[in-house]
């Protein structure tokens, strides 16, 4: 796991101290609402639900001790709520790179996993794709029957490459974001670094910072050095030049609002 500092700069200290989400023997009411909303925010890629979308026929099984937490968490992902969200309304590849981030709680390692997955979705379905995460030995392992699944890809796992680590900041866009609201949703996000096998940077969801010895690469962090427009009536002799970090995702609108502000850009460069 980082230092406390370096999560705090990347964006994931919300999950540091966090304890995983457990249904324990002589549950309470209050724990079943726990492991309810923990479960909607993991599964559902902490996506923003209508009362009247919530599963309440699965909640009410729960909290009759009639449903597992597991099976709890395989009847969201199997919901044609889950399926509207990020099955139909996106491309094969990320719908599976967001199951694994979903369903194990880190990013597909390489290109094998994901060709596995699409073949196991072409040739059985989409409940089939669905169970092979749930039933797997890595989900019973890491979660059992009363864990919510969380993001462990922050941390190093025994079996596991450290290139998860880094592959998990490409799809991890920071607490307060959503899958959907990602504006990148309609497109995968691995694809690239895992057909070259290589690992990406890391850098946080908002402001591109990285870990000492990372850089930002073609994707990551770009300066943007802008001389500011001349607000007042007088001619202006001192312009003042003014540099912006951003990441990529964020270079566009950046220019526009540079070029709506009057501010003229002089140079744009990887950082």
């Amino acid at each position: 796991m980082t230092s406390s500092a370096a999560a705090t700069r990347l964006g994931f200290e919300p999950f540091v101290n966090a304890s995983p989400v457990e249904l324990k023997t002589n549950w309470s009411d209050a724990d079943i609402q726990s492991v309810i909303t923990a479960a909607y925010r993991q599964v559902f890629g902490n996506d923003h639900l209508m009362l009247s979308e919530r599963l309440t026929t699965a909640e009410s099984m729960l909290a009759s001790g009639n449903l597992s937490v597991r099976d709890f968490v395989r009847a969201l992902a199997q919901s044609e709520l889950y399926r509207t969200k990020f099955f139909s309304s996106t491309p094969q590849v990320r719908f599976i790179e967001l199951n694994f981030k979903h369903l194990l709680g880190r990013a597909p390692n390489d290109e094998a996993e994901i060709t596995e997955h699409v073949n196991r979705y072409i040739e059985h379905g989409y409940e089939a794709e669905i169970n092979s995460y749930i039933d797997s030995l890595e989900y019973q392992e890491n979660f059992g029957d009363s864990t919510v699944p969380y993001y462990r890809g922050f941390a190093t796992q025994r079996g596991q490459k450290n290139v998860a680590f880094n592959r998990m900041f490409q799809l991890y866009r920071g607490y307060a974001n959503s899958d959907r609201a990602q504006g990148k949703n309609k497109s995968t996000w691995l694809t690239e670094d895992l057909a070259r096998n290589t690992a990406n940077a890391i850098r946080t969801p908002s402001f591109g910072l990285a870990l000492a010895g990372n850089t930002a690469g073609d994707r990551g962090l770009y300066r943007v050095t802008a001389v500011q427009a001349n607000r007042g009536q007088s001619t202006q002799i001192r312009r003042s030049v003014r540099e912006y970090l951003v990441t990529y995702d964020q270079l566009s609108a950046t220019m526009q609002r540079l070029n709506k502000s009057g501010s003229r850009i002089t140079q744009i460069s990887p950082a």
